[in-house]
């Protein structure tokens, strides 16, 4: 258990706990699911502290003033989904790993040599973006990553990516929902009907598509109607 500081600016003061670093992030990203019994186990030290390392606690008065209340764990839970979680550098490298990982299996997944449709090993992937200098951000999306990735790595191998070209008619009462999903793919066109619908034309990974169909059929209620495009 790696202990770190977590902490929060509020008024001008600074108010810090003691969490395990590892499961304070945990619960951070598990944000829907959260409940106060978790924290038992994300927080070392009962107490809100202005400066834990001197023993500083914070009176009760100044934790009413900033959060409403003198509850240890209801002030955790805001601190660590505020404030600042202190992570070790470990922390990172484990979390840079993981997306690297999560990189590399999208790449086999979506892209081929074009010129044999052999897929690549995940060692010739992991080497050649070694030799790229590519840099994996720990925090950033896997697929959004990976797209850029395959660019750089096209100046070294022959790769190409396997895409899906879709056709989708959105009805107009669902278009307001399902546009902002157009955004983080190729739009090849985008048409507007006489009724208020959309027509669309996307180009996306083939290892994306059941991913973008739970998406669409989500925002439109399944209100839609998908044609995949053959070449």
């Amino acid at each position: 258990m790696t202990q770190v500081p977590a902490k929060i600016k509020i008024n001008g003061k600074t108010f810090e706990i003691v969490v395990d670093c590892d499961k304070a992030m945990a619960f951070k990203k598990n944000y829907a699911n959260q409940n106060l019994a978790q924290l038992r186990d994300v927080v070392s030290f009962d107490g809100v502290f202005f400066d834990f390392k001197a023993g500083t606690k914070v009176p009760e008065a100044d934790l009413m003033s900033a959060f409403n209340t003198i509850d240890t764990y209801s002030i955790a839970q805001k601190i660590i989904n505020d404030g600042e979680v202190h992570v070790t550098q470990e922390y990172r490298e484990k979390q840079r790993d993981m997306k690297e990982k999560q990189i590399i299996e999208f790449i086999i997944r979506n892209c081929a040599d074009p010129r044999t449709k052999a897929p690549f090993t995940p060692d010739r992937i992991s080497s050649s973006m070694k030799q790229a200098g590519v840099r994996v951000d720990e925090n950033r999306a896997t697929d959004e990553q990976a797209i850029l990735i395959i660019k750089q790595l096209e100046k070294l191998l022959p790769i190409r990516m396997s895409t899906k070209r879709i056709k989708i008619v959105i009805p107009a009462t669902h278009v307001g929902r399902a546009y902002g999903l157009f955004k983080d793919v190729k739009k090849e066109s985008e048409d507007w009907l006489q009724d208020g619908s959309m027509s669309v034309i996307v180009d996306i990974p083939a290892g994306m598509q059941l991913e973008f169909y739970d998406k669409l059929n989500g925002l439109t209620q399944g209100d839609n109607i998908t044609e995949e495009i053959q070449e």
